[in-house]
């Protein structure tokens, strides 16, 4: 017996079909899928349980972290300043953030930090597990790390140090913290429900994550899972440093903290509002989010090959993952789609070819490093719908 609420059109019954067979797993917990197609969405869909007793229903407004996918956020919020002339996409960071200009950053440039490219994927110092919480000394803690290679010369996603990468530059050039930023400049025009940083009446309504028992994914998340068991490895540092990054999940510290690499808080929708936009060149029907020549460069091919960090290869635009051209690194659309997964399976996208804006949420972690097989299932099954629509 299925529980899928909301809406579907029916040209898209299949796809509806398959979110409602995800359930039938018996470690499912809770899930919401929102598909727009141009100007109009096509899918909203939400089923299970938010709570981790199994007694809460997954409601239409129910929130839940969505991990990675909140760094696209951060990316716009800055190319938003580069529309405005604060800063240009090849300034160094020190312009702006004058300590940073240590231990070998000086010349470290906007674009390569968006790309992945800065060498700070992690800080390699022992930090205390409070630090992840500290704005001032996760921000000091990034001054003083030295590259973990020749800036420029390497690509290695920064899981969680792009919050400050990204953040301590938006707050200097905004004048603005990055959850208050995000919040005015971004989720309020677009009527998204989404938070980084989770005021207090809202907490009630963010789901409780947990993870899949008794799966280990694919070869690349083995291989990843092997790398944190060697403690002074880069890997090990960007997931694990302070080891508070693996623990705190569902806590309020977490929730309600400004981490715009890996805590931003929402549903389906609101994913799927923004990566509606991004789809139409960064506007539509007057709401703009982005110039069109931004929007462009976001989706251009800034980084790829071996990865440093995930230890697979990977592709970026600015603040963007590129179709992956590796098994399971793909989107599941066209090869012009760009989006950013989330830690345990939730994913935004778009696919400007199609004018897909895709957004996809659960509770319920899977132990992929890319793209997980749930979410891709879904994309992969609208894309033929639309084929035979054509």
């Amino acid at each position: 017996m299925s529980n899928v609420q909301g809406y579907f059109d029916p040209r898209f019954e299949r796809v509806r079909d398959i979110f409602a067979e995800q359930q039938q797993d018996e470690q499912a917990r809770g899930a919401a899928l929102c598909v727009t197609v141009g100007g109009d969405t096509v899918l909203d869909l939400w089923q299970g349980v938010m709570d981790k007793e199994n007694q809460q229903v997954w409601e239409q407004d129910t929130l839940v972290n969505v991990f990675s996918c909140t760094k696209p956020l951060g990316a716009v919020a800055l190319l938003q300043q580069v529309a405005a002339g604060q800063i240009e996409l090849d300034t160094p960071i020190a312009e702006v953030w004058p300590e940073f200009a240590q231990a070998g950053k000086q010349q470290i440039s906007l674009r390569q930090l968006l790309s992945h490219q800065s060498g700070l994927s992690a800080v390699a110092k022992p930090l205390p597990p409070e630090a992840l919480f500290d704005w001032a000394a996760m921000s000091q803690a990034l001054a003083e790390q030295a590259p973990w290679w020749q800036p420029g010369t390497a690509h290695g996603y920064a899981p969680v140090t792009y919050a400050w990468l990204l953040g301590e530059p938006l707050a200097r050039l905004s004048g603005q913290r990055a959850g208050g930023y995000i919040q005015e400049h971004i989720c309020a025009p677009l009527g998204m429900d989404f938070h980084v940083g989770v005021p207090d009446q809202d907490l009630a309504r963010v789901a409780h994550v947990s993870r899949l028992r008794n799966q280990y994914g694919d070869e690349g998340a083995r291989a990843l899972f092997a790398a944190m068991g060697q403690p002074e490895g880069l890997t090990a540092k960007a997931f694990g440093n302070p080891a508070s990054m693996m623990t705190s999940t569902n806590k309020r510290e977490w929730q309600q903290a400004e981490i715009l690499s890996a805590n931003g808080t929402g549903n389906a929708r609101s994913l799927a509002r923004f990566w509606q936009l991004l789809a139409h060149g960064g506007e539509l029907d007057g709401v703009k989010l982005l110039d069109a020549e931004l929007v462009a460069l976001m989706q251009q091919e800034h980084s790829q090959g071996q990865d440093r960090t995930l230890l697979c290869p990977t592709r970026f635009g600015l603040g963007v993952m590129l179709e992956q051209n590796t098994p399971g690194g793909g989107f599941g659309m066209g090869p012009q789609a760009f989006g950013h997964p989330g830690a345990g399976g939730s994913l935004g996208f778009c696919d400007p070819e199609a004018g897909v804006g895709f957004g996809y949420v659960t509770n319920t972690m899977g132990p992929y490093v890319l793209m997980d097989p749930r979410a891709l299932a879904l994309s992969e099954s609208i894309y033929q719908c639309l084929r035979e629509l054509d």
